[in-house]
Order: C-alpha cells, then sequence, then structure tokens
C-alpha cells in the first residue's frame, strides 16, 4: 500500500532511474552503496547502523573533513517491501523512542518500480502539518534531496567497472 501525496503537507522526489531496480535497492540497502550518495558532496556520509527490516535501525553521520563525524540521522524502518518499497522515520530513532529530531520530523517513502528504461523512483517525505512541511522546503529539501537522487543515479547508472 502506498499512501495519497497531499502537496499541503508533502514534499516528493521523482526520478527515473536508467538502471535495473535490483542496483537502485541495492544502492539503498547496502551500507557501503548508500555511504557513498546519501548525503550532497562534498560532505562525506558514514553508515553507523543499517539494518534493513521493519522496526531496524537507520543510523548515519556526517563529515565535512572526513575525520571529525557528527549524527546525521537516527531513524528506524517503518515498512520494508524488498525490493519495491522502503519506508523510514525519525520521529522514533533507531532503538525506538520518540523523538523530536532537527530540524524536522518527517516519515519518507521510497517506492522502486519498473519501467522499460531503468527504476521508476519515487520519494514522498511525509510532515506532521503545514508548518513542518514549509520549513522543510526552506531548509532546502529540493537541493538536498535532488542532489542525493542525482548522486544515487550516478552511481548505479554507471557501468560495473566505475562504481
Amino acid at each position: 500500500m502506498t499512501l495519497d501525496f497531499d502537496p499541503d503537507l508533502d514534499l516528493r522526489v521523482d526520478r527515473l532511474i536508467r538502471a535495473p531496480r535490483a542496483r537502485v535497492w541495492k544502492a539503498w540497502t547496502d551500507p557501503i552503496d548508500l555511504a557513498r550518495w546519501w548525503l550532497p558532496a562534498p560532505t562525506q556520509c558514514r553508515v553507523e547502523r543499517l539494518d534493513v527490516v521493519p522496526g531496524g535501525a537507520f543510523v548515519t553521520s556526517m563529515s565535512d573533513d572526513g575525520v571529525v563525524f557528527s549524527p546525521h540521522l537516527d531513524a528506524c524502518f517503518v515498512v520494508v517491501g524488498p525490493g519495491e518499497r522502503l519506508v523510514f522515520t525519525n520521529a522514533l530513532d533507531s532503538r525506538w523512542r520518540p523523538a523530536n529530531p532537527a530540524p524536522v520530523a518527517m516519515t519518507a517513502e521510497v517506492t522502486f518500480g519498473d519501467h522499460t528504461e531503468g527504476t521508476d523512483y519515487h520519494v514522498v517525505v511525509r510532515h506532521a502539518d503545514a508548518g513542518a512541511r514549509t520549513h522543510h522546503e526552506r531548509l532546502g529539501f529540493a537541493d538536498g534531496w535532488g542532489a542525493v537522487t542525482t548522486q544515487l543515479a550516478a552511481l548505479v547508472e554507471a557501468p560495473e567497472g566505475d562504481r
């Protein structure tokens, strides 16, 4: 079940990625791949925990110098439909404790569909209210999530030897 998009509460990214769906899924679920694209360059990502099962931890840290890392995301997966759908939230942390994450609480739904040219890729980021949605948009949602989607596409669209 994929939830409806509410333009008053949700933000989205839609893209055709010219790579097989299994490869795009792997880039989301393999810690080494995820670290290569999850944060906008030149910021570096370290995947601390990635347990891709319902209730599993999704924890990353970030660094601008590659030496000192600070927390980035402490979330948990809510739904995992292998090869088709991931839903995670930072409103619960990786230990299942209610969280009040900065800068905004969200639930993200990522769907992967077959397309004749690769993968039909969609991300919907849901917010509790219009104020949170607007705040996330003003913080640069389109640039940030757009940049990492472009990095994801570049990773999975590259010939095998270039990855």
